[in-house]
């Protein structure tokens, strides 16, 4: 897993530079399914054309994962930039560009087995 985690990092950082920077940018294995990951996303940019910016990222990682790592990732969550679990867990644990891992936590009503924190960042309020 942790050479996903590594190359999911990779392409955060260029995703980042070319439409702006994450919130959060994370997997997570959910207790309820076994070894299949969510990557939960959260940006400014993603709210101004949702089903635009699932397809954007959605083809940035099928572009940095094989078809065996790509079998592991079930879906894309988009977290909306003011949820106020998005908030909680940005306070729980600040990380950019890195990857801290994180076990049987509770994170949006979800029981975590296991997850990998790419970016959790706080955005300046406006």
């Amino acid at each position: 897993m942790k050479d996903i985690v590594e190359k999911l990092k990779q392409k955060e950082i260029e995703m980042s530079e070319q439409k702006g920077p994450f919130h959060l940018f994370a997997l997570f294995l959910r207790e309820d399914i076994q070894d299949k990951w969510d990557l939960l996303v959260a940006a400014p940019w993603i709210s101004e054309d949702k089903s635009e910016a699932l397809k954007y990222i959605g083809s940035a990682v099928q572009q940095s994962l094989d078809k065996n790592e790509l079998m592991k990732i079930t879906r894309v969550v988009m977290i909306d930039d003011t949820n106020p679990a998005l908030e909680a867990l940005q306070r729980a644990m600040s990380i950019e560009h890195g990857s801290a891992e994180i076990m049987n936590s509770n994170f949006f009503g979800l029981n975590i087995k296991h997850a990998y924190l790419i970016t959790s960042k706080r955005g300046q309020k406006a």
